[in-house]
C-alpha cells in the first residue's frame, strides 16, 4: 500500500479535539517511526501556526490509553510496520474489537478501541498510519529506507493537506 490509500480527514491535523499518538521505541531503530512522525508533525504544525491536535509518544498501548482516547473526537495512531505488503505507508480505519492482545503487555489498536467502548461508552473516529520499517536492532536512528518512508508519510498527511487547505 502507498500514499494512494490515504483517507485522513482534512481537518484531523488542525483540530484540538484530535489526538496523534506515536507508538514505538526510538532505541530500536525503525521501531521509532511513530515517534519520529510525531516529532516531524510537531515541527511542521509549529511552522504553519493555527490550531493543532494533541501530540503524544508512547512505547506501547496500555489499558489506560482507552481512558486517554475516549476524550477525543478523532485519534490517529502512528506505528512502524514490518508488513511487506506496505510499500511506504498505509492508512487504515481500525474497528473496535477485543482480541487476545487484551491480556498481553502490548495491546492492539482494535482492543484499545473496544476497551474505550466497553468502559466509557465512547469510541473516537480512529485511523492507523502504519509506516514501513526495516531494521529493529537496539540502536538509535532510523534506516535510510525508513527515513524515506517517514518523509513520504509526512508529505502526504501534512504538506498536501496544508496545500489543499490554502486552495479552498
Amino acid at each position: 500500500m502507498s500514499a494512494e490509500t490515504l483517507c485522513l480527514p482534512r481537518d484531523l491535523l488542525s483540530c484540538e479535539s484530535s489526538l496523534v499518538l506515536g507508538i514505538g521505541n526510538a532505541g530500536r531503530q525503525d521501531d521509532g517511526l511513530g515517534w519520529a512522525y510525531v516529532d516531524g508533525l510537531q515541527a511542521r504544525l509549529a511552522a504553519r501556526g493555527g490550531p493543532t491536535p494533541q501530540l503524544r509518544h508512547t512505547y506501547q498501548l496500555n489499558l489506560e490509553d482507552a481512558d486517554l482516547i475516549h476524550h477525543y473526537r478523532r485519534v490517529l495512531f502512528v506505528d512502524a510496520t514490518k508488513d511487506s505488503a506496505v510499500d511506504t505507508f498505509a492508512v487504515t480505519r481500525p474497528q473496535a474489537k477485543m482480541d487476545l492482545t487484551f491480556t498481553s503487555h502490548a495491546i492492539s489498536v482494535p482492543a484499545i478501541l473496544a476497551t474505550a467502548r466497553q468502559c466509557f461508552d465512547s469510541v473516537p473516529e480512529a485511523y492507523l498510519l502504519a509506516i514501513r520499517g526495516y531494521q529493529w536492532e537496539l540502536a538509535q536512528g532510523l534506516s535510510d529506507a525508513a527515513l524515506h518512508n517517514l518523509g513520504a508519510a509526512l508529505h502526504a498527511t501534512v504538506d498536501t493537506v496544508d496545500t489543499a487547505a490554502v486552495d479552498r
